[in-house]
């Protein structure tokens, strides 16, 4: 009896010891009993610190759902979330129709804020904003405008004292879709640039150095004296470079602002095609900065996870509401009330197995 009651005690300890190790692993993987949903996102750096707050701010409210999103560009995202690797993508490109073919599967595209593709610049003799013509920026990227006192530069610019000092040009060495918006931009206002040059996230550049990211061409041009580079202007306020004011397609002259960008997306609602899928540059308004765009979260319609796909979904309306609040904040451009709605519909259609994800 004794030796059976001894064995019977043991077995018992094996089966407590049992249970509570299954109960630890659980509030392990699931910050407390449910578990935790992780998800993958890779693309454009220009929305990479919103998106980060936005991350960070959901998490409070919803701390099993993990968001891990690696700023490499836009034409990095792009080809990641073809492929399947990453969950979700970002981008400021909308994707050609090449690449959507290349996917597996339909892939959405989520407005999620606006932004702006400023001109930056290092020219120590010259403390006031510069103004630059479309056709100036395309000539200097063109390599016909090449030095800083050319006179179509000084042409409007009147009083300031230009030095005669060689223009370094500086763009993008990786596929982004900031270079997306610029070179479009430069298309629409160039028929050389368009016929030599066109417009993508990684084109042949006719001059200048490259250099990675947004984060490489604000630091190039900061330690470049008498370069010009095209930045998100979020970077080039944030580094503390100057922005030219950009003569538009009303002639105004034009620096990127919460309400320059906003100005150039009025009315892009009306005429947004079904995908959403749009270019705001060039966009006609005395007030409206011309090199101006969206930025996109790019996501399958169809989930192969349900629960990433509830996750996701969820983080996504969350996102263009409440989310929104952090973009004015941050010093981006929200989305105006018709794109939100618009957002609201794709969200909406995304699925698993048939099923709507959003209930």
């Amino acid at each position: 009896m004794r030796k059976s009651s001894i064995s019977m005690r043991r077995g018992w300890q094996r089966v407590a010891l049992a249970v509570c190790g299954l109960w630890l692993a659980g509030c392990c993987a699931g910050g407390g009993g449910g578990s935790e949903v992780r998800m993958q996102g890779a693309g454009a750096t220009f929305p990479n610190p919103l998106y980060q707050k936005w991350f960070s701010e959901y998490n409070r409210i919803s701390p099993g759902a993990r968001f891990d999103y690696q700023s490499i560009g836009s034409g990095g995202g792009i080809k990641q979330i073809t492929t399947r690797t990453i969950d979700f993508g970002g981008s400021d490109a909308p994707m050609t129709e090449e690449e959507i073919r290349r996917t597996r599967g339909e892939v959405l595209h989520i407005p999620t804020a606006l932004g702006a593709v400023g001109i930056t610049y290092h020219v120590p003799e010259v403390r006031a904003e510069l103004r630059l013509t479309p056709e100036v920026i395309a000539g200097i990227y063109l390599g016909r405008v090449s030095r800083w006192n050319d006179p179509a530069i000084a042409a409007t610019n009147p009083g300031l004292r230009l030095p005669d000092r060689e223009i370094t040009v500086v763009y993008r060495s990786d596929g982004s879709g900031t270079t997306f918006v610029f070179t479009e931009y430069l298309s629409k206002i160039s028929p050389e640039w368009k016929q030599q040059v066109g417009s993508s996230t990684a084109v042949r550049w006719p001059v200048g150095i490259g250099a990675k990211g947004n984060e490489g061409i604000t630091g190039q041009i900061k330690q470049t004296p008498y370069a010009v580079g095209y930045v998100e202007h979020l970077y080039a306020e944030q580094n503390k470079l100057p922005v030219a004011a950009v003569r538009n397609a009303a002639g105004e002259f034009v620096r990127p602002s919460l309400d320059s960008i906003t100005a150039a997306a009025a009315g892009a609602a009306g005429a947004m095609p079904e995908d959403l899928r749009v270019s705001i540059t060039d966009a006609p308004g005395e007030t409206a900065y011309p090199i101006s765009s969206f930025t996109y979260l790019l996501v399958y319609r169809t989930q192969r996870d349900q629960a990433k796909g509830k996750a996701l979904v969820a983080f996504l309306w969350w996102a263009v509401h409440e989310g929104e609040r952090y973009a004015r904040e941050m010093s981006y451009a929200p989305l105006p009330p018709e794109m939100v709605a618009k957002a609201e519909a794709k969200i909406n259609s995304i699925t698993f197995q048939g099923a709507p994800l959003r209930q």
